[in-house]
């Protein structure tokens, strides 16, 4: 069976390897180091390491018993371009998704320049997207080092949106997610941040996903902007799936 997930963009989770480190502000209160801590605690094996990072190769392939397509969500417990995970290992992750063509697959990393320094060496399959997250305006020569790369189908994570994101240059760009952090601790987002993202992604023809707004209770905030959802998906995603 697939990991169902409970995240609004993805409908699974694949996680052949487990395990990361923080590298900006972003990852303060990283929701995956405290779930690994939990099943850690839990005695789950794949997590006895906690959150050092670990390749798990036993799940390298679970994705090809998944007969019923669906959209996968690649390393959501870790980063694949964390610079401990060899390129060969990262080499047969993508083998995988490609075999298991049927599924979408959606890898996401802040990893950026390594993303970009190691795309040449990696078949880009039209089911792979790729994304990066950008936090604040410090960190969005992300998107230029995911500009770099051969992915069919590139986005970006918003999220925990931390500040305002202006003068975004969104070419080549296929969807952009924003959200809120949520959880203890989470730090506050500004709705004239999202509505400044959501004119640039409609004045640039980029897919726009409003996640939530966050804070200690996510479920009561909920994710309304101006009084609706936003679900957009990339279009170029059902040209390529049709």
């Amino acid at each position: 069976m697939a990991t169902k997930s409970s995240i609004e963009w993805t409908e699974s989770t694949w996680n052949p390897i487990t395990g990361c480190n923080k590298i900006s502000p972003g990852c303060k209160n990283c929701y995956a180091e405290r779930l690994a801590k939990r099943l850690k605690a839990m005695g789950q094996a794949n997590y006895k390491r906690g959150f050092k990072l670990t390749l798990q190769p036993q799940m390298l392939e679970l994705p090809l018993s998944w007969k019923k397509p669906q959209t996968i969500f690649v390393n959501s417990m870790s980063d694949l371009f964390h610079k401990d995970v060899p390129l060969d290992y990262i080499q047969q992750i993508f083998d995988v998704m490609k075999r298991a063509y049927w599924h979408r697959f959606q890898a996401l990393t802040k990893r950026s320049s390594r993303l970009a320094e190691l795309s040449p060496f990696l078949e880009w399959s039209p089911n792979i997207w790729m994304g990066v997250s950008v936090e604040s305006q410090k960190y969005v020569y992300r998107i230029d080092n995911l500009r770099r790369t051969g992915a069919a189908i590139k986005f970006l994570s918003l999220e925990p949106l931390l500040g305002a994101l202006k003068n975004l240059d969104l070419s080549e760009m296929d969807w952009a997610i924003v959200g809120g952090e949520s959880g203890y601790g989470a730090r506050p987002i500004l709705e004239e941040w999202v509505t400044e993202i959501r004119h640039q992604c409609q004045n640039q023809n980029v897919a726009f996903f409003f996640k939530q707004w966050g804070g200690t209770n996510k479920k009561k905030t909920g994710r309304l902007l101006e009084g609706r959802t936003w679900d957009e998906m990339p279009e170029k995603a059902q040209a390529i799936t049709a």
